[in-house]
């Protein structure tokens, strides 16, 4: 488009330059080996500007002519290189939908017209297809020769990667992706499987220049980021408990700033300042995470804060706690242990209760159940809130990769994935109970006996069947649910000698330390089955 202004412009120009002179009329005199020669100036004009045309027409011919085996070279070399990229494409697109046939055909034609140190790309079409043969040593040798180009080297290094990680080689597959980690940062794989590698050996200040690598190159978001170093920091501080505290407070204050709901960095940083007499600050974290989110280790750390108080002090510790978040099933559980410690029976019950009914958890009914053998010992009591507590859901803990943990800890034990512990309820008490019904068939199911009729409350025999028929009939008082009706000694003397006897029923004794059927839960018990809890 410049170009178009530019030539538009220059003819204007001409224009006006011609019209200037056409209208000031003059004449020119050219004196010339004794000849002189005189023409106007317009003729004057245009004879010098068709002189100058014809110039750079004979020079733009002598130009190509003296060119022209250049042009015709370089034409054939376009077209050759047109036909290699043709064909480089076409391999390509036959790599990717895993026709290793036609991949290799075309690796072949395309490094036959173009060569490879011109076009990198023929090295992964050769790889690619070796890989779709099965070649795989070849293609090993492929991506190691990549390596050696600047170029090519991060396709190599991932190749390579890929390669060890289909052999199983963990470590040879870490130490490509830690190659490749410290030339590009911002490469997902290579920065993953390194910072899998460096929480391993639990080199957390390795691990932390990584994530500020991929932070600095927008590979991870700003919040995403902050977790990982929170969660990195934990560990660290944990590491360092022992062997440096203050470099441990440290990390671990700067974990509970960057993340202040995460309870194992404000754990790990009131422990830190409760143990250097820091008793204020310390609650103060605890407190502020608390709020953002209930945990029982943050329960159990801030109401032995001091460990010289006394119970009724863990008491009031306890029920401070649950005023920062009421109505929560964590916070009844926190009062009402401190209430047992205390010896506080009616509220450690009140409390439990609470918890039950907010949240139905597992430790709760095992905490009434000590809350019980504290107070009366009855093991009836006892032994039915334990078959309860069988069948509640589980309590949360933390759960990796299928692993559950009393204990945080900053990678999953099967996967090695960085901040993979979640605290939540395990599933394993789900398959107990899909597993049981499985093998319900296996279960004999005893049948509830049927309330006695009419025609059911005489002996099933002929002879007893037609004496009570002959017998004279009496008004008989209404019988209830629990009455039997007696019968005569006339059905007993028509009995033969010869009939069999009966042996009488087993009656179903209740063991002593039964605890019975709790009478709320009588009307939600169905006949149907009978299960053991």
């Amino acid at each position: 488009m410049i170009r178009i202004l530019i030539f538009l412009a220059a003819v204007f120009a001409l224009g006006l330059g011609f019209a200037w002179l056409a209208d000031r009329p003059g004449e020119m005199v050219v004196t010339f080996n004794g000849y002189q020669y005189q023409v106007s100036l317009m003729v004057a004009a245009v004879a010098i500007v068709a002189v100058v045309a014809a110039v750079m027409i004979v020079w733009w011919l002598i130009k190509s002519l003296w060119n022209s085996p250049y042009t015709i070279s370089r034409y054939f070399r376009v077209r050759r290189r047109d036909r290699g990229y043709q064909a480089l494409s076409t391999g390509m697109i036959a790599a990717g939908a895993g026709d290793g046939a036609l991949a290799r055909k075309k690796s072949k034609e395309a490094a036959k017209l173009i060569r490879s140190d011109q076009e990198p790309l023929i090295q992964l079409l050769e790889a690619q297809a070796s890989l779709l043969e099965g070649d795989h040593e070849g293609a090993r040798e492929k991506f190691e020769a990549m390596l050696d180009d600047p170029e090519m080297r991060l396709l190599g290094l991932r190749g390579l990667y890929l390669e060890a990680e289909r052999l199983g080689d963990r470590n040879a597959a870490r130490h490509y992706a830690g190659r490749a980690a410290s030339v590009a940062p911002q490469l997902a794989w290579a920065a993953e499987s390194t910072l899998e590698d460096l929480t391993g050996h639990g080199d957390w200040d390795g691990a932390l220049k990584l994530v500020e690598a991929q932070k600095s190159t927008r590979q991870i978001e700003r919040d995403a980021a902050n977790r990982r170093r929170a969660v990195l920091l934990t560990a660290k501080a944990q590491a360092l408990t022992d062997s440096d505290p203050n470099a441990a407070k440290t990390a671990a204050l700067e974990a509970n700033k960057l993340a202040p709901d995460f309870a194992p960095a404000a754990v790990a940083a009131a422990n830190l300042l409760f143990k250097q007499n820091d008793v204020r600050k310390g609650s103060k974290i605890l407190e502020a995470a608390w709020k953002a989110e209930p945990h029982p280790e943050i329960a159990e750390l801030y109401t032995h804060a001091r460990p010289g108080d006394a119970v009724v002090d863990r008491l009031n510790r306890a029920k401070k706690l649950q005023e920062l978040k009421r109505n929560n099933a964590e916070s009844s559980m926190t009062v009402a242990r401190a209430a047992l410690d205390a010896q506080d029976f009616s509220t450690a019950r009140r409390e439990a209760e609470a918890a039950i009914r907010m949240d139905r958890p597992e430790g709760a009914y095992l905490l009434l159940a000590d809350i019980e053998e504290a107070e009366t010992g009855d093991q009836g009591k006892i032994r039915q809130l334990l078959s309860k507590a069988v069948r509640a859901p589980r309590d949360p803990a933390w759960v990796a990769d299928g692993v559950v943990s009393e204990r945080w800890a900053p990678v999953s034990p099967v996967s090695g994935k960085l901040d993979a512990f979640a605290w939540r309820a395990p599933m394993e008490r789900l398959g107990q109970l899909i597993d049981s019904h499985e093998d319900e068939a296996d279960v004999p199911v005893l049948a509830a006996p049927a309330k006695p009729t009419k025609e059911a409350e005489v002996i099933d025999h002929p002879a007893v069947a037609k004496t009570i028929s002959e017998a004279p009939t009496e008004p008989k008082p209404a019988v209830g649910d629990d009455q039997v009706t007696p019968v005569t000694a006339a059905a007993f003397a028509a009995i033969p000698n010869d009939a069999e006897p009966v042996e009488p029923a087993e009656e179903l004794a209740r063991l002593p330390d039964d605890p019975g059927v709790d009478p709320d839960d009588e009307a939600e018990k169905s006949p149907r089955r009978f299960r053991l809890f």
